[in-house]
């Protein structure tokens, strides 16, 4: 099997290259009913409502009449899979119990369709999935077996790791996944970025940070989606994507659960890092399922010199 950083001409499937690395039975089993629940998604996208559903998720945010479906769609595959003892979907915040007392399966924390206000203006949005075996959806991301992503742009790519490197994989004419990328790193310094928040709010770490990236040349590439930023970094082989503590939120914005702990299992396979500036990522011990925490994520170069300019300058 050919690696990156070439494009391989195998056509592998998805379920093929989950039994050549040996996954665990179940897991390659919900990993691809995830897949399969994507390709309902991708046709709401396509031909759905773009209007208001007429209600509002657990933070408050008018929700989609594309968010309510995905994450029907999704509930309704992970439910019936027979592998899932708990899931929770960040648009209801609350945990559905399945086989909650069995800890041979597996829970899932994701968000079904994160970006979902770009969809009306034709730009990309993705879903974003993560596994941890046993029925605790609360432990730090590092004890996840598997995260994923699914992008939904100009092509539709899912991007998986479950600890043995990260891979992408395209959906074809079929409207099945097959290998793209295998074992994708990224390293050295960043080449993009993406920053989130308004920039009058930065902290003077912060502050400094960014104009230490855009002294070095560092190219500005921001969608204002996670999953199309985060795809872009990793992609590229090396980049960083921020939405760090602000003045007025010291969290930032983004949620560890469902946004955070995926992508920096993911961007961390692939050989890069992921922080809140102060702490790594994934050794975050989630207070609750909503909590939110600052990021700074993609090549370990990057990351540092963010946490070196936030320790010199605020602590």
């Amino acid at each position: 099997m050919l690696s990156d950083p070439g494009r391989t001409p195998l056509h592998i499937d998805l379920r093929r290259h989950l039994r050549e690395k040996h996954e665990d039975r179940d897991l390659t089993r919900l990993i691809c009913e995830i897949a399969d629940a994507s390709k309902y998604i991708i046709n709401a996208i396509r031909t759905g409502d773009l209007g208001m559903a007429g209600t509002s998720n657990l933070y408050g945010e008018k929700q989609l009449a594309l968010d309510v479906l995905s994450d029907r769609i999704l509930i309704k595959r992970l439910t019936h899979s027979e592998v899932v003892a708990n899931l929770v979907s960040e648009e209801s915040g609350q945990v559905v119990e399945i086989d909650p007392n069995n800890e041979e399966k597996y829970s899932v924390a994701f968000d079904p369709l994160d970006g979902s206000s770009l969809v009306d203006v034709n730009l990309a949005v993705g879903t974003i999935i993560s596994i941890y075996k046993g029925s605790n959806l609360l432990q730090p991301g590092r004890n996840q077996v598997a995260a994923m992503y699914i992008l939904y742009g100009p092509r539709t790519t899912l991007v998986y790791s479950t600890g043995r490197g990260v891979h992408e994989f395209g959906m074809n004419s079929l409207m099945e996944y097959t290998l793209n990328y295998e074992n994708i790193r990224m390293a050295g310094p960043a080449k993009i970025y993406s920053p989130g928040g308004l920039r009058s709010k930065y902290t003077p770490g912060t502050k400094k940070f960014a104009q230490y990236l855009e002294k070095m040349g560092t190219k500005l590439r921001y969608s204002g989606g996670f999953v199309p930023d985060i795809n872009q970094v990793l992609l590229k082989r090396g980049g960083l994507f921020m939405y760090p503590h602000l003045t007025d939120a010291p969290a930032g914005k983004l949620r560890l659960l469902y946004e955070l702990n995926p992508m920096a299992f993911l961007i961390e396979q692939a050989g890069g890092a992921a922080s809140t500036g102060r702490q790594r990522i994934l050794d975050i011990v989630p207070e609750r399922l909503d909590m939110l925490a600052p990021i700074f994520i993609g090549t370990k170069e990057a990351v540092e010199m963010a946490e070196k300019f936030i320790y010199e300058e605020e602590d």
